[in-house]
């Protein structure tokens, strides 16, 4: 049976929808992913978050320091994160830590728990889970496309210049960061956490969106332009080898 589709492409209501978006920081992932989950009328995985959630319990913890510990911490962790994307909330135990993640003390400590790969395999295991109990989701991250939802209905990097995306990152802490920690928050990062995943250039089958010229109009709209591409693409598919296994 071929899928049922809109007039615009988009997949109707009642049907299952996953959307998977990498990128570097600062190329506007997650609140261009948080806007587009209000216009499908989705859940909102905010992977990054999770991350920063894991920095914070361990840096409480004192354990940072120690890998082991770290893994340890993590496979006893009372994790609660919102996935509505008007609602943001990240709960540790009885700790709300929705604005703790965001200091800039543990954007600096976040690497060391994203690039211990363990941890990884934990993480990747709730984000599964997290995407598979939503009929809609739209989850974002660094290796959401390769890893953790290879076999998503629409899978994108989406990405910027370095200059653009130090600059947004610029304005979004409010020139409350000097330009060196502004630099590590940015490129560093990447560059620690490259060594464990790529989320700087496409594997196949994934589409770019390069938001360095795009306000953010524009880049909300580019990416729905590409998930109807991709969908209709695999609607193309099924038609012509309604046998074939998934793409």
């Amino acid at each position: 049976m071929t899928e049922t589709t809109t007039p615009t492409g988009l997949r109707p209501p009642s049907q299952r929808l996953v959307v998977a978006v990498d990128g570097p920081s600062g190329s506007g992932k997650s609140s261009v992913s948080r806007a587009i989950a209000r216009r499908l009328d989705a859940a909102y995985l905010d992977t990054g978050a999770m991350y920063r959630a894991v920095a914070w319990h361990c840096h409480h913890q004192g354990v940072l320091d120690d890998p082991d510990a770290v893994v340890a911490a993590v496979q006893d962790m009372d994790l609660v994160l919102s996935v509505d994307p008007d609602h943001e909330r990240v709960v540790v135990g009885t700790d709300d830590i929705t604005e703790a993640i965001r200091e800039p003390g543990i954007s600096a400590v976040v690497s060391v728990v994203a690039t211990n790969r363990a941890v990884r395999e934990l993480l990747v295991a709730r984000q599964r889970a997290e995407i598979d109990a939503h009929r809609k989701i739209v989850a974002e991250g660094r290796d959401i496309t390769t890893v953790v939802a290879p076999d998503a209905d629409a899978r994108i990097l989406l990405t910027a210049s370095a200059e653009a995306r130090t600059a947004r990152r610029a304005a979004q802490l409010g020139g409350t960061v000097e330009a060196k920690d502004l630099a590590e928050q940015v490129s560093g990062r990447d560059a620690k956490d490259s060594t464990v995943v790529d989320f700087m250039t496409p594997s196949d089958g994934v589409g770019l969106v390069d938001s360095t010229e795009l306000d953010f109009e524009a880049t909300i709209e580019a990416m729905l332009a590409e998930i109807t591409r991709q969908q209709s693409n695999r609607t193309t598919q099924q038609t012509t080898n309604p046998e074939g296994d998934r793409a």
